[in-house]
Formats: structure tokens, C-alpha cells, sequence
């Protein structure tokens, strides 16, 4: 039995994906041997096939597949993985099923198998820099994911703008509803009378008239009285003129000063 790979298995980068490499086992004996191949790293390495029975003067290729790495190792990091070959003479009468006759070889004659260890080290590749990472540019993946659609910069910027217009417009109407509502306030607190005010305040006139026309027996008070009731009248007749009263109530009340004149002068 004999390996062409001697006694190292070189393993070469990048390792940041599957690597696989050939380990060739070559029988150089007269009769058929069975060959067994073991790692000490069972969950980093993939061996096809791992055992098997190979015929006199003829070799087997064993695929060592090498799992990819989350990150490449450092260029001086030295590789603890080994593998070893076992193989046993065989015959073509013993039993053809390799599980069953090494089940049988390490029962009854355990000391008949030979090993051989073999080293694994790992190689940059050959375009890799000093820090380990690849010079060249890395080629993309078959697969692409679907981009997001963005506008273009002019579309944008119009949008942007007519953002900022219909901003400026919602404060201006804003501001113009404010001042026509503090404009409303101020023109309501301006009027200090209503005409259903005025109305009452005609009553009242009317009523100090009748009041002195009771009090015409004295000449002396009905002057005064007379002098008063006229100030009110003119009172009257001159808020009318301020608040905007309809120009029926003036009329009544500058007749209303005629008669009083005409009747106690």
C-alpha cells in the first residue's frame, strides 16, 4: 500500500469557500487490499470515499473536501489536522462488505493493519497579499438581490420643492385665517350697542318723559327736567349715529325731541 502524497496533504486557499483536494492511495501488493481513511477533524472535512477495497496494482482517488471557513487563517497558523490511512491485506474469498471485514480484522487480527498519518497544511493563495486577503477583486455571486427603485436627483429636488411651496401656502392661509378672526374680535368689541339696545334704551327715555310730564306743576323742575330730558334724547340719537342705528329709529327719535320741545316751550 502506498500514498503519492507522501506525508503531507497540501491544502490550498482561499478558505473561505469549499476546498477540495485529491488524496491518491495506490496498491502495490499481489493481492487486494482494504483501505480505511480517518481524520481527527470529522466535522471540518468530507472524505468520498472513506473505505473501500482496492485491487492488486491499482490506485483509488479519495476526495478530501474541506469546509468552508467563516474567515481565512493567518498566513503563519499552523494546521493541527491529520488523517490516517489504515489498510489490510485481503483475499478474494473473505467477505466483499468493507464494514463487515474491518468488523472482522480488528476482532481477530488487529495486528495485521498498517497505518500511515498524513498532515494537512494549509497554502495561501497564490495572488494573496500579506494580510491575507486576495489582491484581485472578487468576482460577484451568480445571484443578485433586487436594488430598491430611487428617483432621480432632478425629480427629488421638484418634489422637495413643492413640499416647501405647499408648506409656505398652509402658514400664509393659516396666518390670513388668524387676522380675519382677530380682525372679527376686534370689530365686535368696537360696537358697544345693539339696536334691540337702543330699543331699550328709547323705552327708558320715553318712560323719564311720562315721568316729567307728571312733574310740570313746578316750573322751576320742569325746566330742569326738560334741560335732562333733552341731554338723554341727544345721548341717544348721537350712539345711534356712532353704532350705525337704522335710520327709522333716528327719525323717531329726533320727532320725538320736536314734540317734546313744541309741547313744553
Amino acid at each position: 500500500m502506498d500514498t503519492r502524497q507522501e506525508e503531507n496533504l497540501q491544502s490550498t486557499g482561499p478558505f473561505n469557500h469549499e476546498v477540495t483536494e485529491v488524496l491518491k492511495v495506490v496498491n502495490v501488493n499481489d493481492a487486494p487490499v482494504a483501505f480505511k481513511v480517518k481524520t481527527t477533524a470529522p466535522k471540518q472535512y468530507c472524505v468520498r470515499p472513506n473505505s473501500g477495497i482496492i485491487p492488486p496494482h491499482e490506485s483509488v482517488e479519495v476526495q478530501v473536501l474541506l469546509q468552508a471557513m467563516k474567515e481565512e487563517p493567518p498566513l503563519d497558523a499552523k494546521c493541527r489536522d491529520k488523517f490516517l490511512v489504515q489498510s489490510v491485506l485481503t483475499s478474494l474469498d473473505q467477505d466483499p462488505n468493507v464494514t463487515t471485514l474491518w468488523q472482522t480484522v480488528e476482532k481477530t487480527s488487529k495486528s495485521s493493519i498498517q497505518e500511515r498519518k498524513i498532515r494537512v497544511n494549509f497554502l495561501p493563495s497564490f495572488d494573496a497579499t500579506p494580510n491575507g486577503d486576495s489582491s484581485h477583486e472578487e468576482q460577484p455571486p451568480a445571484y443578485s438581490s433586487p436594488s430598491p427603485k430611487f428617483g432621480s436627483p432632478a425629480a427629488e429636488s421638484s418634489s422637495r420643492a413643492s413640499t416647501a411651496q405647499t408648506a409656505k401656502s398652509a402658514v400664509a392661509n393659516a396666518a390670513e385665517a388668524t387676522g380675519l378672526t382677530t380682525a372679527a374680535a376686534a370689530v365686535s368689541n368696537t360696537v358697544p350697542l345693539t339696536s334691540a339696545e337702543l330699543k331699550e334704551q328709547l323705552a327708558a327715555a320715553r318712560a323719564q318723559i311720562k315721568q316729567l310730564s307728571s312733574q310740570l306743576q313746578d316750573p322751576k323742575l320742569r325746566q330742569r327736567k326738560l334741560q335732562e330730558a333733552n341731554e338723554k334724547v341727544q345721548t341717544v340719537v348721537q350712539q345711534s349715529h356712532e353704532t350705525g342705528v337704522p335710520l327709522q329709529i333716528v327719525a323717531g327719535l329726533c320727532l320725538l325731541s320736536f314734540l317734546i320741545a313744541y309741547l313744553f316751550f
